[in-house]
């Protein structure tokens, strides 16, 4: 298996069928704004630096962000405050993500989601989340990363199955940390959705502090070889 493999396959997924009539219908209608362009309109692979040491765990797609432009978190609001943020903190080249081919580039760090297709209401069920488990599951053993950012509940919990933590530890916050006796790290962040950042849940400086404790932890964890998982 490779990362490239994976994507393969997770762009081919037809498994959940609401979520496959949704965001074909989301890719169909459009917003009057993107009228002109052709949307995406299939699942979302995992987007960065293969070799990460970081991998930064989000939600789902956005209808009109990531749905339409075909790489996570690019396209609005969301990924403008995450990807401004990760500029700041070193971690990627550019501050702004607007289409697939912008020429963004992440250092040391991963994006992906435990859901792979925009869900109505941007609320999967529990069964459509199980489905899309074993492509996070395979994804992260690619990768095999040491330090993750959960970007809300739902990103907090899948890390949390996936490295086998006990279900009561570590409860989510934002800006807690935990870990395990083989020192991979677990950080919590609430989401860079619109809801938070409008209303001031989440700011630029609590954004750039959980950062900033992020790239202390990667400071502290050597990079291994490059196994050629891509």
């Amino acid at each position: 298996m490779t990362l490239a493999l994976l994507e393969r396959r997770i762009v081919a997924c037809r498994a959940c069928p609401r979520l496959v009539a949704w965001r074909e219908e989301v890719a169909r209608v459009k917003r009057r704004a993107y009228r002109e362009q052709t949307y995406w309109g299939k699942p979302i692979t995992g987007f960065g630096d293969p070799r990460a040491r970081l991998v930064i765990v989000g939600l789902a797609p956005g209808a009109h962000g990531a749905n339409r432009t075909g790489r996570i978190f690019t396209g609005d609001a969301s990924g403008d405050f995450l990807f401004a943020g990760l500029f700041r903190a070193g971690l990627a080249n550019q501050p702004t993500s607007v289409h697939r081919g912008d020429g963004l580039c992440l250092a040391d760090a991963w994006i992906t989601c435990p859901v792979r297709c925009v869900p109505p209401d941007n609320r999967p069920t529990p069964e459509e989340v199980a489905r899309c488990r074993r492509f996070f599951t395979e994804e992260l053993g690619l990768l095999r990363p040491r330090v993750f950012l959960a970007l809300g509940h739902l990103a907090h919990r899948a890390v949390i199955e996936h490295l086998a933590w006990p279900r009561s530890y570590p409860s989510f916050s934002h800006g807690g940390m935990a870990n395990d006796p083989s020192g991979v790290c677990l950080v919590g962040c609430y989401h860079v959705s619109r809801q938070n950042t409008q209303t001031g849940r989440l700011t630029t400086s609590m954004f750039d502090r959980v950062l900033q404790l992020v790239v202390s932890l990667l400071d502290a964890v050597p990079r291994e070889a490059d196994d050629s998982t891509t």
